[in-house]
């Protein structure tokens, strides 16, 4: 599946794909694309049922993996690798399944296993509007918040709202979304453990509970080179609370993109 994505930066180089995670989009990661733009070139996407990239039924990992391995083949068959939460383990499977088309890789707040929690909530509320009543963004937000009581959860999740089209949508294949649910908050059986030996750098947030102690002990197992990073003062959405921070750190880590 071709995706929509952004580029930016020198044309030249070895470039940096960032990887948004559920409910996201490519843009969300643009302060860090901004930055690493000054001396890379990078590359956003929205991953497939998500932005402006098409939808499908299939919303596993391997089919993630795959459009991502597609787009890199497209931009020359190797990249520095970042993704966030969903989008963090859709580039541990493309690193552990195609490991040379990754040179160094970079995963934020997200662990290689499944975990309890559950966000078909969000799926609900988003299907539960009546969009036929909905002419404004601030409408949407006042009916979303008897459900979505959190401000910053809401704004999230209504940058999907389309109001251009016709009837209004969302940008979001919820359908599949809803069914891959489990598959999405686990992680695939049958990857090779100590499959990706490039370098790693595993950025956690200090108040988020997405990296654990097990959590830790996993990302050891799948790639030996890791490196675990605590950000202070932030929780799961490090790269939008700590927009500074996350952007310095993945400078400082893939370089210029030379070497190993």
């Amino acid at each position: 599946m071709k995706l929509h994505h952004d580029t930016f930066g020198p044309e030249s180089g070895l470039p940096v794909l960032l990887v948004h995670g559920l409910y996201g989009q490519g843009r969300n990661l643009g302060a860090q694309a901004r930055k690493l733009a000054e001396s890379r070139r990078v590359v956003t996407v929205d991953l497939r049922n998500h932005g402006d990239s098409p939808h499908d039924a299939d919303a596993s990992y391997a089919a993630l993996a795959a459009d991502l391995a597609g787009m890199i083949t497209d931009f020359g068959g190797r990249v520095d690798l970042v993704g966030h939460s969903m989008g963090g383990k859709a580039a541990m499977v493309l690193a552990l399944t195609h490991p040379d088309m990754v040179r160094r890789l970079a995963i934020m707040d997200i662990a290689p296993v499944a975990y309890d929690h559950d966000q078909t909530r969000f799926v609900d509320a988003m299907q539960g509007l009546d969009l036929t009543q909905v002419t404004r963004r601030s409408q949407a937000n006042a009916m979303l918040a008897d459900v979505v009581r959190d401000n910053g959860t809401r704004a999230f999740l209504l940058q999907n709202l389309d109001l251009k089209s016709d009837p209004h949508g969302w940008r979001l294949n919820l359908d599949a979304l809803r069914q891959y649910m489990p598959q999405i908050v686990g992680w695939p059986d049958g990857l090779p453990k100590a499959g990706f030996g490039g370098k790693t750098l595993a950025l956690r947030g200090a108040l988020s509970d997405y990296v654990t102690e097990a959590g830790e002990d996993a990302l050891r197992e799948y790639f030996p080179q890791v490196r675990i990073v605590t950000l202070k003062n932030t929780g799961h959405w490090l790269h939008a609370e700590q927009p500074e921070a996350v952007a310095e750190t993945l400078v400082a880590f893939f370089g210029d993109g030379s070497g190993d």
